[in-house]
């Protein structure tokens, strides 16, 4: 789970979005192998996911932040640079599931795609973002994983 603050990294601010990416994959059966906290920075961000997903031992990357239209939001840029195949399709349907409850949802930039057999998404900065975002994806994170690892068994779910 990585955030990509500048406020947060340097102490200003609590990572409360990340406390949330953390409940919800909880409580959903997932288990968090490491929680880092780094500034808007392009090639920081970028490190730390090559590590994760490279590493083999990493299936889902979740990061929050850095989504916005703001100079320092280097997220998307950051994944978009770093992935093998882009799943227009998670990120289309947070987007949507979010413009339910806030009309701020249309200026967010946050993508997923896949990193070799490593799934990442970018969810928002906001807790009500994480929890809006994440509860429409989280559905199809096992299966597309189990696609992405050639560990498919039998037909797609419903």
């Amino acid at each position: 789970m990585l955030t990509s603050s500048d406020t947060g990294s340097a102490g200003k601010r609590v990572d409360t979005s990340g406390d949330a990416v953390i409940e919800i994959m909880d409580g959903a059966g997932y288990r968090l192998a490491e929680r880092v906290m780094l500034p808007d920075d392009f090639e920081q961000l970028s490190e730390q996911i090559i590590s994760w997903c490279d590493s083999g031992n990493v299936d889902v990357v979740l990061t929050t932040g850095g989504t916005g239209l703001s100079s320092r939001d280097v997220m998307p840029e950051v994944t978009r640079s770093l992935i093998d195949i882009e799943i227009p399709g998670l990120a289309e349907a947070m987007r949507a599931e979010s413009l339910k409850v806030i009309r701020m949802a249309m200026i967010s930039r946050a993508m997923a795609g896949a990193r070799g057999s490593a799934l990442v998404i970018n969810l928002p900065g906001s807790t009500g973002g994480v929890r809006d975002n994440l509860g429409v994806v989280l559905p199809v994170i096992e299966h597309a994983v189990e696609v992405l690892q050639d560990r498919q068994s039998g037909d797609h779910p419903i």
